[in-house]
């Protein structure tokens, strides 16, 4: 049995090694998704051991080694379905095989045991929100009833009392335990696992003896199992990793994007009282009288704002340079602007595509850059520090990036767009949802 075992595991792990190489990227994904697979089938293997009750003379453990010596006796099958990213169901059967170590005194026994399991399990990892932290590594805690059918298989010389060979009994009882898996693949991961159970009025010994009334008609056990898990499904990722928005988490989300939205459409880049979703002229220059559309006003239709149109006229420029000095003064402003960052492009959360409304920024970037042919900018990417740094600093860059290629295919030659990744901004709290939406963003630097 240890030979086939052995052969099957092999067999599969060669299995998953090239799943492993040809899907590495997907491996490390943990982004979001809106789909995964919630079915999940386990094969595992290893060691169980009766605590209690035992006949006196008989026992399993040798004491004088560690852990008490460890020998492969149970192997069990099991399914797992989770109704959501947090809660499933798992069923699975097992079979032990309880006999006495050789190496010690222990008197011969043998015990055949088949059991049925049907618990609850929760996924640890999502329940406390340490997914990202944990990356390949997911823990699943489970708990449920088992059904146990235990059959003496020790036969001895005939005359010898308290043996029950081949007759069975039915136990019911409790179960416990928790299983670490690290996921090697889209859909294999590796699992462990640690369980106690518990069965109530187990009228046999694990040696096959009647127990003894003093032991209250009670048994207890222990199992350690390592093995394999394959989830299966319509997506290509393990259910246990994927990261899902579902039920009320989506209908939150979708609130705060739409609170989001509106926070957006409200921003005043330009700090002329207009709102930029109704501003027309979203560039006017600080204190210049706007209209209702954002415009700054110009009556006389001469490209010079009337107010400062006046205010020149009655300070020391002369007249003639008023538009010059206008368009000096107008440009080394929009500059400054760019430069302090009041022109931004947003992102949500793990994404590197702008949001809708944050593309004006990448527009007027375009705009400044054409009408300033020996102009050049700095695109400079950031994220939150939600996540792990390198993560970070690649999706500052690949968002930095983003707002490069639109620009090129805007017409902007790539020589005058240069890349910075800032990665991580700690300048806002990392537990406002609010604040880290803000440095979720690029930037723009000038260059002459």
């Amino acid at each position: 049995m240890k030979h086939c075992l052995l052969l099957l595991s092999l067999t599969l792990l060669t299995v998953n090694f090239g799943y492993a190489q040809e899907d590495i990227k997907d491996a490390k994904d943990t982004g979001e998704r809106k789909d995964y697979n919630k079915w999940t089938i386990e094969l595992t293997a290893g060691q169980s051991k009766g605590t209690k009750p035992f006949t006196v003379g008989y026992y399993s453990s040798n004491p004088d080694k560690l852990f008490g010596s460890v020998k492969f006796n149970t192997f069990s099958l099991g399914v797992r379905y989770m109704f959501s990213a947090k809660f499933g169901l798992k069923a699975d059967i097992s079979s032990d095989l309880f006999t006495n170590n050789k190496n010690t005194d222990s008197k011969d026994f043998k015990l055949q045991q088949y059991r049925f399991g049907l618990q609850g399990v929760v996924n640890a990892s999502r329940l406390f929100n340490i997914q990202q932290e944990l990356g390949r590594l997911s823990i699943l805690i489970h708990a449920g009833l088992q059904a146990a059918r235990a059959t003496p298989k020790y036969k001895p010389d005939e005359g010898v009392p308290g043996y029950f060979y081949n007759k069975s009994e039915l136990n019911l009882g409790v179960m416990f335990g928790i299983s670490p898996e690290v996921r090697v693949s889209k859909k294999f991961s590796i699992i462990g696992d640690f369980s106690t159970l518990s069965n109530f009025r187990q009228h046999f010994t694990w040696d096959g003896r009647v127990s003894d009334k003093a032991n209250n008609l009670s048994g207890q056990m222990i199992m350690s199992t390592l093995g394999l898990t394959y989830s299966f499904g319509n997506d290509n990722i393990h259910g246990d990793w994927a990261i899902i928005d579902e039920g009320k988490l989506k209908e939150i989300e979708a609130l705060d994007k739409r609170i989001g939205d509106l926070e957006s459409m409200l921003n005043d880049t330009d700090k002329d009282g207009v709102p930029d979703y109704l501003d027309v002229e979203n560039n006017s220059i600080a204190g210049v009288a706007v209209d209702t559309k954002g415009r700054m006003v110009d009556i006389n239709k001469n490209g010079i704002p009337d107010e400062l149109e006046k205010f020149m006229a009655n300070t020391y420029v002369d007249k003639s340079n008023i538009k010059e000095t206008l368009e000096t003064a107008n440009a080394d402003m929009i500059k400054r602007l760019i430069n302090e960052g009041y022109v931004t492009t947003y992102f949500d959360s793990g994404k590197t595509v702008p949001t809708n409304v944050s593309t004006e920024g990448i527009d007027f970037i375009r705009t400044y850059l054409k009408n300033n042919p020996n102009a050049s900018v700095d695109i400079v990417g950031h994220a939150d520090e939600i996540g792990k740094s390198a993560y970070n600093d690649k999706l500052a860059a690949s968002r930095a990036n983003t707002v490069k290629n639109t620009l090129m295919k805007a017409g902007i030659p790539e020589s005058r767009l240069n890349i910075i990744s800032e990665g991580e901004d700690a300048s806002v709290a990392v537990d406002s949802k609010d604040a880290r939406r803000l440095v979720r963003r690029v930037t723009f630097k000038v260059k002459d």
